[in-house]
């Protein structure tokens, strides 16, 4: 008995001294310091968000879309115009999805460790996991708004410490739209979301994020350059989008729920819903 409790206690030595090896490798020294909350820059408000900042939203963004999207953009462009969604299906709180969840319309945080960076957007589902430990593509994973990241951490100076991420997303399902105006992408869901995300090496309270989105509804890749700003001292807010929803979606159709409980049409002309699983005899 002596000598299997010895045995014992040699192997939680053991293990006990492989897991403090392996928190000892761990040196977050050497990776860029990310801490605080990051908010966009550029204009206020939940639909001041822009795919590409440097543009005005909607036509202004100018994005390549193929002349199949055009034509679907511009209905869209239509249906908002008379108070309907278009192709843009967050109103019933479902993710935005990426690349849209990197335009920072609510707050972001990052959490690094040694083998994935996580990015925490104050929203609906809209955290991401980025693999840095080396892992290659899944032969299945479930697909997803927010899709499936890899990423490599890059010296790119070469003085020993990482300053760069790089990071490759796919695996998506949708419907996905890149800002709030409805810009498509394709159906098909085979978008891939290349990154590089550093801080600006003339402000380290500047985060760069350099997006490239290569999908079917573009005649090429779209690149743009997004910018956020550190809040050393923040104060988060939560956020719960059906908390206050005033839509409801019933069959393809929106409806507005006004204040005292009503059904509303949310554009002009629209037809109200079905009620033959409802009892319509009046007295």
């Amino acid at each position: 008995m002596p000598y299997r409790s010895a045995i014992t206690a040699l192997a939680m030595a053991t293990a006990l001294g492989m897991t403090m090896a392996g928190a000892r490798a761990w040196d977050d020294s050497k990776y860029p310091d990310l801490k605080g909350q990051w908010v966009r820059v550029g204009p206020a408000g939940f639909n001041g968000t822009r795919f590409d900042p440097s543009k005005p939203p909607g036509r202004g963004q100018e994005a390549p879309l193929t002349a199949e999207y055009q034509a679907i953009f511009e209905d869209n462009l239509a249906d908002q115009a008379l108070g309907g969604q278009g192709t843009t299906p967050t109103y019933a709180c479902l993710s935005p999805g990426m690349p849209r969840a990197t335009n920072g319309y609510n707050q972001i945080e990052f959490v690094v460790t040694q083998a994935t960076t996580y990015v925490l957007v104050q929203h609906i589902n809209d955290d991401r996991r980025i693999f840095t430990d080396g892992r290659d593509w899944p032969a299945k994973a479930e697909p997803t708004f927010m899709g499936y990241s890899i990423g490599k951490w890059i010296d790119t100076k070469g003085d020993g410490r990482f300053d760069t991420l790089e990071v490759e997303t796919r695996n998506f399902k949708g419907p996905r739209t890149v800002e709030f105006s409805g810009i498509p992408l394709a159906e098909d869901n085979e978008t891939v979301v290349k990154e590089r995300i550093s801080l600006d090496k003339a402000n380290p309270d500047r985060l760069l994020n350099e997006i490239t989105t290569i999908d079917n509804a573009l005649t090429q890749p779209w690149t743009v350059l997004k910018t956020y700003r550190r809040e050393r001292n923040p104060i988060w807010f939560d956020y719960n989008c059906p908390e206050g929803n005033h839509h409801v979606r019933i069959g393809k159709e929106n409806y507005y729920v006004s204040e005292d409980g009503a059904l509303w049409p949310s554009k002009k002309g629209q037809p109200p819903p079905q009620l033959k699983y409802f009892d319509q005899k009046r007295e």
